[in-house]
């Protein structure tokens, strides 16, 4: 069974041309079952054919998982009525980012990378794993500084990484709890920060430390230098040239007292670059050097360049809260926004090439819409652009965790 009364749903096309949107719920209790991070940067949860989708499985949701506790890595067979065959697992995951799942850009059928922790002595590390193998492939593990996958390269042949443990201790929601931390006590260590690792000769390499980045922030941000920093959101371009992430510290402030700066960074660590403008927390890259954010209530396009706004897409009709999650399709023809509002989540999904847009109803993700547990928006599109994979709180007795399908009509144009 594949839905239920009240959880199908058809949303109204707008625009002057047909687009429609039909929801449906693919997973069911009583586990949870989500894929844990929103699908920008091309971050598809479909493996090539579209046959699996990969996902996370737990059996609770209402607290952060303990150090070494495990979660189900699943498949879902969108031929086999979106059944359910636990394949792996890892104890190196959170409710916001999962696990870093991401299909192999250079095997994309059936393989793909995952972050796991040593249950002795909690050392993060990345997996690659087969599914015609049923097996790992590749561990990279790096002892002295134990860091996992946090972005992989278009193409492939590369992922990032950073050390999780920093994260649990300075930014829980996205850190592994109780994941080794190399770097505790200190605020700007010179061998921490930024990794990338070559996938196929498993050798890492520390493109941007700490250090720099407060040395980098020093003139325009003087609190830094007795602050924490951490990373967020490591996001390769489409080209692979370039490198967009968040140098943050001192969260648990108000938000005058944070730090909170978008840099940009070459393969090779050079041109490490401040981009003076906000463009939201969760920006997305487009082509070339531009990138799609928020700014001033607007959905806007950055030049990381040039560090200004070079145009915008939809309008407040379209795309009423800019700030939400966002991706683009990977050809570029589609946009979708996935936003709150009292505790529910809508998504807003543009057709760029004429502005056809359509709204869906909410989903309910009460009561997980704030702190380390909750459910945000994440839309994932898959490989050709017509459909979106999201999670939401399912309308069962256990209120359970569950992921849902969006399939577009009227997406050719």
């Amino acid at each position: 069974m594949l839905g239920c009364t009240g959880l199908a749903a058809f949303a109204q096309p707008q625009g002057g041309a047909k687009l429609s949107a039909d929801i449906r719920q693919i997973t069911f209790g009583p586990r949870h079952h989500f894929f844990g991070y929103i699908g920008h940067v091309r971050t598809i949860p479909w493996n090539r054919s579209g046959r699996y989708i990969v996902a996370l499985r737990t059996s609770f949701q209402d607290r952060m998982p303990k150090p070494g506790e495990a979660a189900e890595i699943v498949l879902l067979d969108t031929a086999g009525g979106y059944s359910v065959k636990a394949v792996e697992q890892t104890r190196a995951w959170n409710f916001q980012q999962g696990t870093m799942l991401y299909w192999n850009p250079q095997s994309p059928e059936t393989q793909f990378f995952f972050n796991d922790r040593d249950p002795e002595t909690h050392k993060v590390f990345a997996v690659l794993f087969d599914t015609s193998k049923g097996r790992r492939v590749a561990e990279y593990k790096f002892p002295e500084t134990p860091f996992g996958n946090s972005g992989v390269a278009h193409s492939g042949g590369y992922f990032l990484g950073i050390n999780y443990g920093r994260l649990a201790r300075l930014r829980p929601v996205t850190g592994y709890p109780g994941a080794y931390d190399w770097t505790k006590g200190v605020n700007h260590p010179d061998n921490d920060g930024l990794f990338m690792v070559d996938t196929a000769t498993k050798q890492a390499k520390l493109i941007v430390s700490f250090r720099q980045l407060r040395d980098a922030l020093r003139a325009s941000h003087p609190s830094a230098e007795d602050i924490a920093l951490f990373l967020n959101h490591t996001l390769w371009n489409r080209d692979g040239d370039r490198i967009f992430l968040y140098a943050r510290g001192n969260f648990d402030a108000p938000r005058e007292r944070q730090v909170d700066v978008p840099f940009t960074v070459n393969p090779e660590g050079a041109n490490l670059t401040p981009q003076g403008l906000d463009i939201g927390g969760h920006p997305e890259w487009e082509f070339g050097h531009r990138m799609i954010g928020a700014n001033q209530g607007r959905q806007i396009l950055y030049d990381t360049d040039r560090r200004e706004v070079v145009g915008t897409l939809g309008d407040g009709t379209i795309l009423p809260s800019p700030g939400g999650d966002v991706a683009l399709s990977p050809d570029g023809r589609f946009f979708v926004n996935g936003f709150r509002r009292d505790g529910l989540d809508y998504y807003a999904i543009l057709r760029r090439a004429d502005s056809a847009y359509v709204h869906t109803r909410g989903f309910d993700v009460r009561p997980w819409t704030g702190g380390d547990l909750r459910c945000d928006p994440s839309p994932c599109w898959n490989r050709d652009g017509t459909q979106i994979l999201f999670p939401a709180i399912a309308d069962d007795p256990g209120k359970t965790r569950q992921l849902f399908l969006i399939r577009l009509s009227g997406s050719a144009t």
